[in-house]
């Protein structure tokens, strides 16, 4: 799709214009390499979702807060060690589970509160072991992407992070119905943080059109998460979570089957120029829900989960020219010879292996494998598995090195953290989660 069929709505904020200019330099460069250098002195982060308050609150819905503890490698690797964050752990500022993100090294914490009378507003957090954190309160994003904004962090050295929304979809004819309908449209902001300074960079906004087809169908964009940016470090890559309403009803539904998997694509830094990508392999979103989404892999492609298709998860490939590759054809399904899979959470490790968290159709409950993406094949991590263990709303991954950390533990039940080798496949059970009823650990920072 051209660009010239979007409705291009240019926002700024102060020294917007000289940000945009500036980012042309090399400063801003390419996305780093994701599998870091070990950090032999990196605290790992520990963080748990607090169930919500009762009457409304259920097990596992993570409505009640999160608190974060952080211990030392050595510990975190040790399975006679035991960690409560609900204990002893450190709240931070968040009406609803925190969408936290770490540094690389592991020494800040970045989060942008999710609803509530601060929502919107970036936070950091120094991490100084234990409970003890250290609080910067940043710049408050809210008339720009709302209250609740999906947001990540880029991999350019912890300097930037993107937040993007969009509004609620309303009908061209909304507020006149003698004119015929043509199409749903909610408008969509993609905005730039400066992590340093805890300062809005810049953003813009604009309309993103389907084909006038699509959306004579009601077919349109519901939401935008799980932003990615791409080797040439001059491209964004945004995830879609698409949506059908009858135009006539407005119901929602796909009662004419979903429309191949969209991203969209928009220049960096300038986040002008929006575009709409389409593969023809998959049908399912690219929005991701609490964790990354897609991941620059070493041979300098992107490659992107799926999810809520009628074809169980892929792993889509987006080549350098910011492109789908739909040669190449991962099926999750195929892979692990079962039906209806469901990504939850990802990362990408290294060297074409990434950790795949993930259900599937007739299970209730979460399992992780590990991914060879220039194989496409995957296995079963073996780890025990049993009921209640859910990481829907799972965040996240350490990657130090060639080990991926991660926190296992079923819904009001101990676990423990768990070291996987992405370059032996083996498996190192770690520190020991103690629980709450209707809590669960929900990422190792």
């Amino acid at each position: 799709m051209k660009n010239k069929f979007f409705k291009f709505v240019s926002l700024s904020i102060v020294s917007s214009s000289l940000f945009f200019a500036s980012c042309s330099s090399n400063d801003d460069v390419a996305p780093k390499d994701e599998n870091i250098t070990p950090t032999e002195d990196r605290w790992i982060t520990i963080a748990g979702a607090k169930m919500g308050a009762a009457p409304d609150g259920q097990p596992g819905d993570g409505n009640g807060g999160t608190v974060v503890y952080s211990i030392s490698k050595t510990n975190a690797k040790n399975p006679d060690y035991e960690v409560s964050v609900y204990d002893n752990g450190f709240g931070v500022h968040s009406s609803r589970t925190a969408r936290l993100q770490s540094s690389a090294d592991g020494k800040i914490l970045f989060n942008i509160q999710y609803t509530g009378v601060d929502g919107g507003q970036l936070d950091k957090y120094t991490v100084n072991g234990g409970n003890a954190f250290g609080y910067v309160k940043g710049a408050n994003a809210s008339q720009q992407v709302g209250t609740s904004p999906r947001w990540a962090k880029l991999f350019d050295g912890d300097k930037t992070g993107i937040a993007v929304n969009v509004t609620t979809p309303k009908a061209n004819n909304a507020d006149d119905t003698t004119t015929a309908f043509k199409y749903y449209r909610g408008t969509s902001t993609v905005l730039a943080l400066d992590l340093v300074n805890t300062a809005i960079k810049g953003y813009k906004s604009y309309e993103l059109p389907l084909s006038a087809e699509e959306e004579l169908a009601g077919h349109h964009i519901f939401r935008l998460d799980a932003p990615v940016l791409n080797k040439a470090g001059n491209k964004l890559i945004v995830g879609t979570w698409m949506r059908q309403t009858d135009p006539t009803t407005g119901k929602n539904g796909f009662k004419d089957g979903r429309l191949g998997t969209k991203s969209l694509v928009v220049d960096y830094p300038s986040l002008e120029n929006p575009s709409l990508i389409t593969s023809t392999v998959d049908n399912g979103d690219t929005s991701g829900y609490r964790s990354f989404n897609a991941f620059v892999a070493n041979d300098g492609n992107i490659y992107q989960a799926t999810q809520r298709g009628t074809k169980g998860s892929h792993i889509l490939r987006i080549n350098q020219n910011n492109q789908y590759d739909n040669e190449y054809v991962f099926s999750l399904d195929s892979a692990l010879g079962v039906t209806g899979t469901y990504v939850d959470a990802w990362r990408y490790a290294g060297n074409g292996i990434a950790y795949v968290m993930y259900t599937y159709t007739g299970t209730e409950q979460g399992f992780v494998a590990r991914v060879d993406l220039n194989a496409k094949t995957a296995a079963k991590v073996d780890l025990p598995y049993e009921a209640g263990l859910d990481f829907g709303q799972y965040q996240g991954f350490v990657v130090d090195g060639d080990e991926v950390y991660i926190a296992v533990t079923p819904v009001g039940k101990d676990g423990n953290i768990y070291i996987l080798n992405s370059k032996t496949g083996t498996v190192t059970k770690g520190a020991k989660l103690k629980n709450k009823p209707g809590n669960h650990y929900i990422g190792v920072y």
